[in-house]
């Protein structure tokens, strides 16, 4: 794993934009079917909007109806964290970029095979890395 990367929140906002810091240092969720990548198909790899790390590969991405990009599996087992999210009255699991922290968004149980699950992130979360 690519070496952790820890920064005060006055680093990030000096770096980010308001809505990406919002998203993603703050656990924001961006309001769905309206995020850059919800619809996008170009081929390449998702990479953390604040650190570059590589999160998803684009052949993982579905189209979940959600109004989320959503993904059936990470690049690797390290590319991101998972914490239980207990807020707004619910039981999710909540998913990090391993190497910054940054909020991605959830996991959930309900996706395609070959995993089942349903990695489904904020576009803020995301920057893609075109082949």
């Amino acid at each position: 794993m690519t070496d952790k990367i820890e920064k005060t929140p006055e680093q990030w906002q000096q770096e980010l934009d308001e809505y990406t810091y919002q998203i993603t240092r703050e656990k924001g969720t961006e309001r769905p079917f309206t995020g850059e990548y919800y619809h996008c198909q170009k081929h390449g790899t998702y990479v953390c909007s604040c650190c570059g790390h590589p999160l998803f590969e684009s052949d993982t991405k579905y189209d979940s109806g959600s109004g989320w990009p959503s993904f059936y599996q990470p690049v690797d087992g390290e590319a991101i964290t998972e914490h239980a999210d207990n807020s707004h009255m619910m039981r999710r699991t909540e998913i990090v970029c391993s190497r910054c922290d940054a909020h991605l968004g959830h996991v959930f149980p309900d996706g395609p095979e070959p995993t089942g699950l349903r990695y489904c992130v904020n576009s803020a979360s995301l920057k893609l890395d075109e082949k």
